[in-house]
């Protein structure tokens, strides 16, 4: 599982918190520990949960003793994917050191096991303090045929088979879900660490007293208990959508959603065009029973074309007026029908909640009718589009949907930015509502993620096919991508000098910090409980020391390794000399890939240039671009643009993420780089950027500047330009006009500009 620099750091800050406060922590009594808290801060789509299972990794690699996890979740479906993606599926290799478990199946035997970690899966409502009291969970019966004792209480004592008390770590998967009575409850087990993952930190009443001693004893301040993801991380790894589009109609339900279906037309052509091996989706979320407007139930003894419940409608309207196969259509919420007046044949209504999301997922929908109920646990990166009927007293709120339309496919932005926008279609009784709705989401993003572009427009019919300028001409640009074929050898030479530690039983022992753990000692009858310090700690693989070392920096790299050889299996401790030889062997293994490959460039697969989004409230025309317009430009982009419009050549703005985007061969940091204009030239392609102090700083111009062509086409050839006077040194000496940057003599190389007009001209030399 490939993991982005930022998701790697998340969760080294969790465990590196969790590893300091474990060598000195506060104490409850002389046996209990205050636990360890901390909440984990990103937006939808970042990836929390495999942050999650990484983080509790890195954790285990500090731990002198195999570690229990209790990982829950508010939903029956969440929590079977987390099983599923833990135990066998997707994450799995993340948490190779763990056996993974529901809790139910848990006995006295996986407590005792000092062999590996364990992770037991469930949702909160395993228990609850009513049900506690009355004796109706199994969890806290006595297991007769496993043990003199409950479950709950096993995993309050949690003794290995050596009498040592193994640590206890709580994940809450959806933080703000956590309870003040599921949080006392968790805290009669004594963990030793809660960690939750939430976009906003929620803190319950039952964990005040640990908060305000960890900020009076330990004088932690908020940074202390919150690990925060940073939304352009997320934004940049192509994980999330670069762009919201939101419409609302004041009209009635069928205009809204022919619109949205013309823009999902030319969505799938798109994706159809690109060879993606996806159709876009379509979420369409209503009321259930009731009559739209009116607030009246809708009535169920009635024919199925008198019904005026809204999924009906809206499912009448996408059969009947469009002829979409209704094998494609999935209906998903608690829709009543009488049994004398059924729906009709093909009709996939899934009523049953919890029990009908296996059938509802085997279907593949592409357009899914439902209400708020539908599973948090639903979140297909596939869904683009949005239909919300939001009626005048509607519990419904947008916000909550955002995030199921959020995610990236593939997370990679394409070329065309319409399969890098999440599409709204919002129908309400009133304009003011609509503006409510507004105010909630752009609070959100402004909270959430301000790096996500928002498009607001007010629909009739034919609006939304105005929000696109279609180009004038047909332009194409390269494929531009990095060819490494020159660094398999050196990496091959790298990887055959790492030592074999499978037999190594002195520089795979760690040297790290000592950790105090609670063991039971004496013979039966006579046992006292002590702290021991323990030294070492667990073991894991060499395999995973390599690979989390090369997707710090540059996760491709690993792609040239060959991670199947049998010397990775050797098992080491983190802090070992081994694990240093290691790690310090995989930074060569990124050094030599970069070092070794180049970006090239080719027209085997061209890219067409599409039309693109603007916002009619932000747009700037020209006379001579390859669109007639173009919106948010800022001071500097306006400057520029109207700049290279006085040339008359044929340009373009490029968007800020997909369609043209060159690779950079840097370590860390961003992984593509956008150009803000694009010129057609006689025998070249001028890519220019007006914000290149970053890279002119860094390495990565310096590949920037040549890039090889294979085949035939034009050349490309890359200008940054930087505000001020610069020297050869690459050092800033004052602020006046711009310099352009070029090659010469295998060197960026300045050229001062005194104006705007002037630095286009140097940008569209073919030698600068």
């Amino acid at each position: 599982m490939e993991l982005f620099p930022f998701q790697i750091g998340a969760a080294t800050e969790i465990a590196d918190k969790y590893a300091t406060y474990a060598q000195d922590p506060l104490m409850k009594t002389r046996t209990c520990m205050v636990p360890f808290y901390q909440n984990l801060s990103s937006i939808t789509g970042s990836g929390k949960t495999l942050i999650l299972a990484d983080a509790i990794a890195q954790i285990r690699s500090h731990l002198p003793t195999e570690p229990i996890v209790l990982w829950l979740s508010k939903g029956k479906v969440v929590v079977w994917q987390t099983y599923t993606n833990l135990s066998a599926g997707k994450y799995s290799e993340l948490v190779s050191g763990f056996t993974v478990k529901p809790l139910m199946e848990c006995g006295h035997s996986d407590i005792e096991s000092p062999t590996s970690g364990l992770i037991l899966v469930a949702t909160v409502g395993k228990f609850n303090q009513r049900d506690k009291e009355e004796g109706g969970r199994k969890i806290y019966q006595l297991a007769l045929d496993l043990s003199d004792m409950s479950l709950w209480e096993m995993l309050k004592q949690r003794r290995d088979s050596a009498g040592r008390r193994r640590p206890f770590i709580v994940v809450y998967d959806e933080g703000h879900n956590l309870s003040n009575q599921q949080t006392e409850l968790l805290l009669e087990l004594e963990p030793d660490a809660l960690i939750a993952a939430s976009a906003t930190m929620r803190i319950p009443e039952a964990l005040s007293s640990t908060i305000s001693r960890l900020r009076q004893d330990k004088k932690w301040n908020d940074h202390h208990f919150v690990t925060a993801v940073k939304s352009s991380n997320v934004v940049q790894s192509g994980l999330v959508k670069q762009h919201i589009l939101l419409g609302g109609y004041v009209t009635p339900m069928e205009i809204a959603i022919d619109e949205m279906l013309d823009s999902m037309h030319r969505t799938e052509a798109s994706a159809a065009h690109l060879g993606l091996p996806f159709q876009p989706k379509a979420i369409y979320v209503s009321n259930t029973n009731m009559v739209s407007g009116k607030g009246n139930v809708d009535i169920v003894h009635t024919p199925f074309k008198n019904r005026q419940a809204r999924p009906i409608l809206i499912w009448r309207h996408l059969v009947e007026s469009h002829k979409i196969d209704p094998a494609k259509i999935a209906v998903y919420c608690n829709l009543k029908f009488d049994p004398k007046f059924p729906p009709p044949p093909g009709f996939n209504l899934f009523a049953g909640g919890d029990s009908d999301y296996d059938k509802f997922i085997a279907g593949d929908f592409q357009h899914i009718i439902f209400n708020l109920t539908l599973q948090e646990g639903w979140d297909d990166p596939a869904c683009y589009f949005a239909y919300i009927d939001k009626d005048m007293g509607s519990k419904e709120q947008v916000t909550q949907i955002v995030g199921r339309v959020l995610r990236q496919p593939q997370a990679l932005h394409y070329s065309d930015p319409n399969l890098n926008t999440a599409h709204f279609y919002i129908r309400t009784d009133e304009k003011s509502v609509f503006e409510e709705v507004l105010h909630e989401v752009r609070s959100k993003i402004a909270a959430e993620a301000p790096e996500i572009n928002l498009t607001v427009f007010t629909g009739n019919k034919g609006t939304a096919s105005r929000l696109e300028v279609p180009p004038k001409k047909v332009r194409q640009l390269p494929e531009v991508s990095i060819d490494s074929h020159y660094a398999i050898t050196p990496i091959k030479k790298i990887i055959s000098a790492i030592h074999d530690y499978k037999n190594n039983t002195v520089e795979t022992v760690g040297k790290g910090g000592r950790i105090q753990i609670l063991q039971t000692i004496g013979v039966q009858g006579k046992e006292h409980e002590e702290w021991v310090e323990v030294e070492h700690s667990n073991r894991v693989t060499a395999r995973w020391v390599f690979t989390r070392e090369i997707q710090k920096t540059y996760a491709k790299a690993v792609n040239l390794c060959d991670i199947e050889e049998t010397k990775f299996d050797a098992l080491v401790e983190y802090n070992s000399p081994a694990a240093e030889h290691i790690k310090e062997a995989a930074r060569k293994v990124v050094a030599a890939y970069i070092e070794h490959s180049s970006v090239i460039q080719n027209f085997v697969n061209p890219i067409e240039v599409p039309a693109l989004p603007v916002d009619p409230a932000k747009v700037t025309n020209f006379n001579f671009a390859l669109h007639e317009s173009y919106s948010d430009l800022n001071g500097l982009e306006k400057e520029f643009a109207n700049a290279i419009d006085k040339t008359q050549r044929v340009w373009f703005r490029n968007t800020s993420r997909g369609l043209f985007e060159i690779p950079l061969l840097t370590s860390g940091g961003t992984k593509n780089f956008n150009p803000d204009f694009v010129v057609w030239m006689d025998k070249a392609i001028i890519a220019i950027d007006t914000k290149g102090d970053h890279l002119i700083v860094g390495d990565a111009g310096r590949k920037l500047f040549f890039i090889n062509k294979t085949g035939n086409g034009a050349d490309l050839i890359i200008r940054l330009v930087t505000r001020g006077t610069w020297n050869d040194h690459i050092e800033k000496t004052d602020a006046v006009g711009f310099t352009v940057w070029g090659l010469r003599q295998g060197k960026p190389h300045p050229l001062h500009a005194d104006s705007v007009n002037d630095a286009v001209e140097m940008c569209l030399r073919p030698q600068a």
